[in-house]
């Protein structure tokens, strides 16, 4: 699944997008038939414990890329670039990118912010590197400003997404972006806008994998949780635990192995 596949899905039907951070979970969502995973720098979040996603390192999302792309088989992959990657020069996010790409195995790369964050997009489009872009709230940054509020500054986030597909990236995440406004950019915009949190207009939705499987008990309130997976958990836990005590597991008689 390439960028350019992506990208000539704008305008058709509306295409899912899930977040995968190790091997099994990413066979399951590619099993579910959704073709585009995102290894987001939630992992700091939903996997390794972090209240928010600045401490997680360029090798942390190599380490989860590389296992996620050993979890697929055709399945696009897109790497978060996390907090400090990109911000210090053109070079230094280029540098960033191709080890995300050469040793973590992503298909494209995805970096938050708009019009000043269009010289990053550029160099790194320029190298040959496919670029997705990300405006509305940009949680590496949400503490400069009004926090993870629903952005409505209509001029400034269209100013954002034009500015992000002129140089060159093949999608933008819109998070938590004033729903008319969301419809508006995507009529706008000959690249495919990716909601999260921000209406149903967009031409595709992602999702963080433990919020959608309910195994993050902070998800945010535009997140719809399909299973709650964590109290399942919780469950098979308590009744192997209380079957050692109880000294049920292991079974007294052994058990034969099944021969084919």
């Amino acid at each position: 699944m390439t960028a350019g596949a992506i990208k000539r899905r704008k305008g058709k039907a509306h295409f899912p997008i899930a977040t995968a951070y190790d091997a099994p979970f990413a066979q399951f969502v590619e099993a579910a038939g959704i073709d585009v995973v995102l290894v987001g720098d939630s992992v700091g979040n939903v996997v390794l414990g972090f209240d928010e996603t600045t401490p997680v390192t360029l090798e942390s999302i190599i380490y989860h890329t590389q296992a996620v792309a050993r979890g697929t088989t055709r399945a696009h992959i897109m790497a978060d670039m996390p907090f400090g990657s990109y911000q210090v020069s053109n070079e230094d996010a280029l540098r960033s990118a191709i080890r995300l790409v050469k040793e973590g195995g992503a298909c494209s790369v995805k970096l938050e912010g708009g019009r000043d964050q269009a010289e990053r997009i550029r160099a790194i489009t320029g190298a040959g590197i496919p670029v997705v872009g990300h405006i509305g709230v940009t949680p590496q940054t949400a503490g400069l400003g009004p926090g993870f509020k629903m952005r409505t500054h209509r001029d400034r986030l269209i100013d954002d997404a034009r500015s992000v597909e002129v140089a060159g990236a093949y999608a933008i995440v819109l998070e938590v972006v004033d729903y008319e406004i969301s419809r508006e950019i995507t009529e706008l915009l000959s690249i495919p806008t990716i909601g999260i949190g921000s209406g149903p207009q967009c031409d595709a939705q992602v999702l963080v994998l433990h919020d959608i499987l309910g195994m993050y008990p902070h998800s945010p309130s535009f997140a719809k949780r399909y299973a709650e997976m964590g109290s399942l958990a919780t469950k098979a836990l308590q009744t192997y635990a209380q079957e050692v005590r109880d000294g049920v597991f292991p079974p007294a008689m052994q058990v034969a192995e099944r021969v084919p």
